[in-house]
């Protein structure tokens, strides 16, 4: 392969990882049965806006709001998804005990998964954590280590839930509260019977399950939500998107996500059809459940899979995905750079119409809808960028971004599984720093950083086995320092690998002739590159800068892979990138 070269710590707080040597452990020797966590709880968080007083959260006595709690449909007993683990809000009224101060208590949980999964926050003023161990039917041990943001100064971008107010016994704060779902792996393949909690007394426990793994399933399509924006409003309207396939399968089952939202949506009838041309259907749209229901509440923060459905999805293919909205939406998680037309119909449920009479409104961002699982296949890879694996500049309605080329050439071969491939690409995204800020209503779509955004989209996505990180240009565009993105780099490779992907990086595209592509950025672009290249990190190097550049100006892309625009590729590139992927690489 051509190469061109030239011239010469973001920590996480919720990083949490298997410690050195704690999956072989012997567990020690099993006494009575520990209790559930319900049984165990010794705080009160919650309490109404009316009686204050009745619960003490952080030992100053303020508390939740049961009043926001109810408003964002985080109700007592409901079983909430979120990063695909379900967690049961505790069924408890305000000013009950709900949760536990982590004090190293030993809890009943079971279930075999890839991770377990926490609701929880800290109330120390700082981030806290401790670690804790998980213990498992064969008698092994496995340690862990849970840190949990605080509930008033912690990220926004990382939270599953922010409410509005604080009460305090002197009134009522505007000032948002924070909860978190935070997960740790687990040793694949091995059954749950306990967690010990760490001893942390400023660490709070809402809720834990183990996160089951999804045996039968690969994902075939997926977009990461990058902001969350004015839309419509939609008011007994069906959104109808349409996503392209990667691999197909016999079954479909959909994922929605209400993320960063502070209030419910509600989903009413669901369909899927395969596209033939436009907003019309290829036959009948066959109809979805959830829980065997037609429709879905989606409490804010949280997501919801539907039901698996016989229904042959084909590879490489466009699907069409409609959802009727029955109330009043005015904004809404969205991925904005769809690249591709989606439609909004007149007033009325036509999530069944195979006709596109009723879809009068075009629209070019996909909202609420994040991804098409098919049954079968070994898996998914997950591809982690910025707009250039979002396929911005690529033409719009043809599918010719580099993921969609890759997930071709992966349907076409036999020397590697043929994986489902995952376009997690959101344009104006960076390694390190939030461009949405990861709460409310924003014009901006840049989403948060990839550093807070890995858990969500890689970790958790289904039957994912190998991610390519694919990012970095924007933050040195914007000021960050090679060794700022390099830092980041590093916590997502360990972090991924603490997970068991096999974990790939591909190096920084030049820019030059783009308005913020300096001599000096682009000497940082290349001390990324060089540390990307020769620090064995990484399971893998794409090196994309040495198939674009132009070896006669190394700062540049070739004319013939340029998109005009200097920073992009156009369709030749997008596909020159995704034609050197060795695909031995992808699998581990």
């Amino acid at each position: 392969m051509r190469r061109c070269f030239w011239g010469g710590a973001v920590a996480l707080t919720l990083f949490a990882a298997l410690l050195p040597g704690g999956s072989a452990s012997a567990a020690p020797g099993r006494g009575a049965e520990p209790p559930p966590l319900e049984r165990l709880f010794d705080n009160r968080a919650v309490s109404d806006d009316a009686l204050p007083g009745e619960a003490d959260f952080d030992g100053s006595g303020a508390s939740l709001s049961a009043r926001d709690l109810t408003a964002a449909g985080w109700t007592p007993g409901r079983t909430l998804t979120v990063q695909g683990a379900r967690l049961t809000w505790p069924g408890r009224q305000p000013g009950e005990p709900d949760n536990v101060r982590a004090a190293g208590q030993d809890v009943r949980v079971r279930g075999r998964g890839d991770a377990l999964a926490f609701l929880v926050a800290g109330t120390g003023g700082d981030a806290v954590g401790a670690t804790g161990t998980v213990s498992y039917a064969n008698g092994s041990r496995s340690s862990y280590r849970l840190t949990a943001p605080d509930w008033r100064t912690g990220p926004l971008a990382t939270k599953a839930l922010a409410l509005p107010h604080i009460n305090t016994p002197g009134g009522q704060l505007t000032e948002q509260a924070r909860l978190y779902v935070v997960t740790v792996p687990l040793v694949p393949g091995r059954e749950v019977v306990s967690v010990r909690l760490p001893l942390a007394s400023d660490l709070h426990v809402f809720a834990l399950s183990v996160r089951a793994a999804a045996p039968g399933w690969s994902g075939s399509w997926a977009a990461a939500t990058s902001g969350y924006t004015a839309v419509g409003p939609w008011s007994d309207r069906t959104v109808r998107l349409v996503v392209h396939t990667s691999v197909g399968g016999p079954r479909v089952r959909l994922r929605f996500d209400n993320t960063f939202a502070a209030a419910p949506v509600r989903i009413g009838s669901v369909t899927v059809a395969v596209q033939a041309r436009g907003a019309a259907a290829r036959g009948a749209p066959v109809p979805l459940t959830f829980q065997g229901t037609a429709g879905v509440e989606i409490p804010a923060g949280t997501q919801a899979f539907s039901d698996p459905l016989g229904f042959a999805v084909p590879a490489d293919t466009n699907l069409l995905v409609s959802f009727h909205l029955p109330l009043s939406v005015s904004a809404a998680p969205v991925h904005r750079l769809a690249l591709q037309r989606s439609y909004v119909s007149e007033p009325g449920d036509h999530a069944a119409d195979a006709s596109p009479a009723a879809y009068t409104s075009v629209m070019t961002s996909w909202p609420l809808l994040t991804g098409v699982d098919v049954g079968g296949g070994p898996g998914s890879v997950v591809l982690l960028g910025d707009s250039i694996t979002d396929g911005d500049q690529s033409t719009v309605d043809a599918n010719r971004r580099w993921p969609n080329v890759l997930a071709t050439r992966l349907l076409n071969q036999n020397v590697v599984p043929r994986y489902g491939v995952l376009n997690q690409g959101i344009s104006a995204n960076r390694v390190v720093t939030d461009r949405y800020p990861g709460d409310g209503v924003s014009t901006d779509t840049g989403g948060v950083s990839a550093l807070h955004r890995f858990d969500r989209d890689v970790l958790a996505q289904t039957s994912a086995r190998t991610a390519v990180v694919f990012e970095g240009v924007n933050d040195v565009r914007w000021g960050a320092t090679a060794a700022q993105v390099i830092a980041g780099l590093r916590e997502l490779a360990d972090r991924g690998h603490a997970r068991g992907l096999r974990m790939l990086a591909a190096t920084v595209l030049p820019c030059e002739g783009e308005t913020r592509c300096t001599t000096a950025v682009d000497a940082e672009r290349v001390a990324v590159n060089a540390w990307i290249r020769s620090a064995g990190v990484f399971d893998g190097v794409l090196d994309f800068d040495g198939v674009v550049c132009d070896p006669a100006h190394p700062a540049r892309m070739l004319p013939a892979y340029d998109s005009g625009d200097h920073l992009h590729p156009g369709d030749a590139g997008l596909a020159a990138l995704a034609e050197s992927v060795d695909l031995a690489l992808l699998q581990g």
